[in-house]
């Protein structure tokens, strides 16, 4: 049996995969091998990280953008703390930069939240052989990121932090500086600060500019 820790800040989201997941395991078409079963769940990186210590899973399902602490550096200190433990990133968004930090800090898989349910399932499979998977939406993606690298053209994202992209997809997504704030638990002042050290990396001068990246970029869609 396979034990998954679900990381997730939104609980429906949570809930869902819990109920897919038992499903899958009252099935016949499971593998003994391959049954997965949900032993605990966290609503940001710092309880991922407290309750893995505490139920030992064998994958952790990890939220790239959760508050308190995201789903970057809590896989880092995850890896760093239960190397045999595996992650599977998840986001809402098609973000080269997430999927660069995600697999550095020690991650087998990154998908895209409205990824099919049996990506899931493969993601974590793979990972649990050692291998490495990305959802099927994202090839292209890493094929440009890997031209860019033959090339040494590296993208001007690869100087934006984490928790800079983080602020730059809700930012894009219509929240203001206050919602961005409530939603990854930071003062006012700081998410003020990353947007400007944002629109000053990537060369803009205001929100809408940063929200016209995003879309280019596809990192956020009409």
């Amino acid at each position: 049996m396979i034990k998954i820790l679900l990381a997730d800040d939104h609980k429906i989201l949570r809930e869902g995969l819990k109920v897919l997941l038992s499903r899958r395991a009252e099935g016949h078409s499971a593998e003994p091998t391959s049954e997965m079963r949900v032993v605990a769940e966290a609503s940001d990186g710092a309880e991922a990280l407290r309750r893995a210590r505490d139920v030992l899973p064998d994958v952790v399902v990890m939220d790239v953008m959760m508050p308190k602490m995201n789903g970057i550096e809590a896989t880092r200190a995850l890896r760093g703390e239960m190397p045999s433990v595996r992650v599977v990133g998840l986001s809402m968004y098609a973000n080269a930069n997430f999927i660069y930090e995600i697999f550095k800090a020690g991650a087998s898989a990154f998908l895209i939240k409205d990824c099919a349910f049996e990506e899931l399932v493969e993601a974590v499979l793979a990972g649990m052989n050692g291998e490495k998977y990305v959802s099927e939406c994202l090839k292209g993606l890493l094929s440009d990121m890997f031209l860019d690298s033959l090339m040494d053209s590296r993208p001007r994202e690869d100087d934006i932090s984490a928790r800079e992209m983080e602020v730059l997809c809700l930012l894009a997504d219509g929240l203001t500086n206050k919602d961005v704030a409530k939603r990854l638990f930071l003062s006012v002042n700081t998410v003020a600060c990353h947007r400007q050290n944002l629109m000053r990396k990537l060369g803009l001068k205001n929100t809408a500019g940063l929200t016209k990246y995003a879309l280019r970029k596809g990192y956020i869609s009409l």
